[in-house]
């Protein structure tokens, strides 16, 4: 299991690799210094091949609104890949706040950690085929 850790203190952003899926730590306040260090960790987990990400909210107090816009970002990043993102541990503040914006119909909310890894297991699971949307001619 591979741990990263960026810069020290309260605004600390760690993550870990866990059968491909990166579980990135979101430090205690996500504005732009933080914010801009989770989204580094998330981007460079999904160049090193992880298939999905969960970022772990458990120690966010606060989202303020470039908190929120560099998650939008995350969410860019992660379909650009076609990776599957999950938020764990939100606290009810910042999950109205994901509802109210939007950002829940992106990705899915789990209460913990543990929920959000079976849940990216069972979606791996179910995930239908890739199927081309291309139009066949016929003769």
């Amino acid at each position: 299991m591979e741990e990263t850790l960026s810069s020290g203190g309260p605004e600390t952003v760690s993550s870990r690799v866990e059968g491909g899926v990166a579980i990135i730590y979101a430090g205690g306040y996500l504005n732009k210094i933080n914010g801009e260090r989770t989204k580094r960790e998330c981007r460079d987990r999904l160049q090193n091949g992880c298939r999905a990400l969960v970022i772990n909210f458990s120690d966010t107090e606060i989202v303020n609104s470039i908190g929120v816009s560099i998650l939008l970002g995350v969410i860019d990043a992660a379909e650009e890949r076609e990776a599957r993102l999950c938020f764990c541990n939100v606290n009810n503040h910042t999950a109205q706040l994901f509802l109210m914006l939007g950002l829940a119909r992106h990705v899915y909310l789990a209460p913990t950690e543990e929920a959000a890894l079976v849940w990216l297991n069972a979606a791996n699971a179910a995930a239908p085929p890739v199927i081309s949307t291309t139009p066949t001619q016929r003769h």
